[in-house]
C-alpha cells in the first residue's frame, strides 16, 4: 500500500476510533437530541389564525386538515419551521384560555421591522415594538387567542 494511502486509512481508523469513544462517553440514558420541534396551538378560529399567520407574519400552508367540508387544521412553515393550528372543538369549554405563560420564538435573517410592519397593516396586534431587546432586535406580536411571537434577528 503506498504511504499516502496507508495514512489515510490509519487517519479513517483513528476517526472512528475516537467517534465511537465519545459516543461511549455520553451521559446515561442519552439526552434527547431532535433534528426539529413542531409546536402546535388549538384555536377558537383556525381560518381567522391561518389569516393571521399567513397574512399578517409571512407563513404559508403546507398542509389543510378537513372533515365533512369544514377546515379542522393546518399546518404552516416559514423557512425550514413549522406551526400547526388545530381548531378547539370547545369540549373543554368556550372560555378556556389560550396563550397563557406560553411565548414562540423565531430567528430571522429578514429585516424585523418590515416584518413588524407587515404585521400592523394586517391589523394584528404588536405588544413590544420592534427594537434592541434581550441582545437581538426583536418584536413581540400577539395572535387573536393571546399567543406571543417573537420575531428576533442579529442587531443590525
Amino acid at each position: 500500500m503506498p504511504a499516502k494511502a496507508k495514512s489515510q486509512s490509519q487517519s479513517k481508523a483513528v476517526a472512528a476510533k475516537s467517534q465511537s469513544q465519545n459516543q461511549s462517553k455520553r451521559q446515561q440514558p442519552e439526552s434527547l437530541r431532535l433534528r426539529s420541534i413542531s409546536p402546535s396551538l388549538t384555536v377558537n378560529d383556525v381560518e381567522r389564525s391561518v389569516a393571521w399567520y399567513r397574512d399578517g407574519l409571512g407563513f404559508f400552508v403546507s398542509e389543510r386538515w378537513e372533515e365533512g367540508g369544514r377546515l379542522k387544521g393546518v399546518m404552516l412553515k416559514a423557512g425550514a419551521c413549522h406551526l400547526g393550528l388545530s381548531q378547539d372543538d370547545f369540549s373543554k369549554g368556550r372560555d378556556r384560555a389560550k396563550g397563557v405563560g406560553f411565548r414562540l420564538w423565531g430567528d430571522t435573517t429578514q429585516d424585523v421591522d418590515a416584518i413588524a410592519e407587515r404585521l400592523r397593516a394586517f391589523g394584528g396586534t404588536i405588544v413590544e415594538e420592534p427594537g434592541d431587546h434581550w441582545d437581538v432586535y426583536s418584536f413581540t406580536a400577539q395572535d387573536p387567542d393571546g399567543f406571543k411571537i417573537t420575531i428576533t434577528a442579529p442587531q443590525p
